[in-house]
């Protein structure tokens, strides 16, 4: 009988010890996954379009002394840019959706690494859209904090901005994107080595509307005859 129990107990143990390390295995993989999920959460937005870059970068780096586009999608999807400035070495670093602070926050990655020679700048159409909170002083004033931390990292290095253009899906934005130009051109104005070149009127149709067969289905990006019209602008502002 005592032997019956003492084999009983030692088997309990043995079954507790077993569940005991079943259950720390479980908390073991429930804490590393996570804490896997916390690590990938502490990455800001678009930290994903940065190693893209990142990772192109290191299988060809882009030559020093070319003409830096950033900013967003108008400038992702101008897919053929090289090929529609010929004589220029176009290095294209913008990121669809992106935002002036988040141009600003991936200078160090996208902009300081490259020496350009001119740096291209569009954007400014996602931060108006993205809040109705969001004035054209707004804007303007985030604007400002880019091209002072370009200033900072770069000295004098030429900046041409290209307007927010007008769009039909955002047409209703329309006012605040006029300010918004108009704030961004006059400051630029008085700075040295630096341009402004507006796209609004050129994309507008006769009603003075945006101009529906230069835009895609989404009616906020544009179409090969919209970047046609964006090149003949763009092209005479640019650094040999």
């Amino acid at each position: 009988m005592k032997m019956a129990c003492r084999k009983e107990r030692k088997l309990w143990r043995s079954n507790k010890a077993l569940v005991s390390m079943r259950t720390a295995k479980a908390i073991f993989i429930f804490l590393l996954f996570t804490g896997f999920l916390h690590a990938q959460e502490q990455h800001p937005a678009f930290w994903n379009d940065i190693q893209v870059f990142k990772k192109k970068d290191s299988t060809s780096y882009p030559p020093k002394n070319a003409i830096l586009f950033i900013g967003s999608s108008s400038f992702t999807k101008w897919q053929n840019v090289q090929d529609d400035f010929p004589g220029y070495t176009i290095i294209n670093r913008a990121f669809g959706g992106s935002s002036l602070p988040d141009v600003t926050r991936y200078a160090n990655d996208i902009i300081f690494p490259y020496h350009p020679k001119q740096i291209v700048i569009y954007c400014g159409d996602n931060d108006i859209a993205g809040s109705d909170t969001i004035t054209a002083k707004t804007v303007f004033e985030r604007f400002k904090l880019l091209f002072q931390t370009i200033r900072s990292g770069m000295g004098n290095v030429p900046v041409l901005f290209v307007s927010i253009k007008p769009s039909p899906s955002r047409w209703h934005l329309k006012d605040k994107a006029i300010a918004a130009n108009e704030m961004i051109r006059k400051y630029l104005k008085k700075k040295k080595r630096a341009k402004f070149v507006s796209v609004w009127n050129a994309m507008l149709g006769p009603d003075g509307k945006p101009w529906d067969a230069i835009f895609v289905e989404d009616n906020l990006h544009m179409n090969e005859k919209g970047y046609v019209i964006w090149q003949k602008l763009i092209e005479p502002y640019l650094l040999k």
